[in-house]
């Protein structure tokens, strides 16, 4: 085998190692956009709940007021 045939033989399976690296890397890109957009998706839906619980949750002198009042209950519990 001459010289040149080996070195283009060794050329064309490094051509077909960079396709082929090429097209794995293009397929992994697409799986990534695709779970991109579904992990974008669910942080605005996780979002969207933890401000709802937020505004949902009391404030910290409904909190305090709270404690008032199951300190009297305890009381009038404990009275009867």
């Amino acid at each position: 085998m001459s010289d040149t045939k080996l070195l283009q033989s060794i050329l064309d399976k490094v051509s077909f190692l960079d396709r082929k690296v090429d097209n794995g890397f293009k397929k992994v890109y697409r799986r990534f956009d695709k779970t991109e957009k579904n992990l974008t998706k669910r942080i605005d839906k996780i979002g969207l709940q933890i401000a709802n619980l937020e505004d949902d949750s009391p404030t910290i002198e409904e909190f305090d007021g709270l404690e008032k009042r199951v300190t009297k209950l305890e009381k009038q519990t404990a009275s009867a």
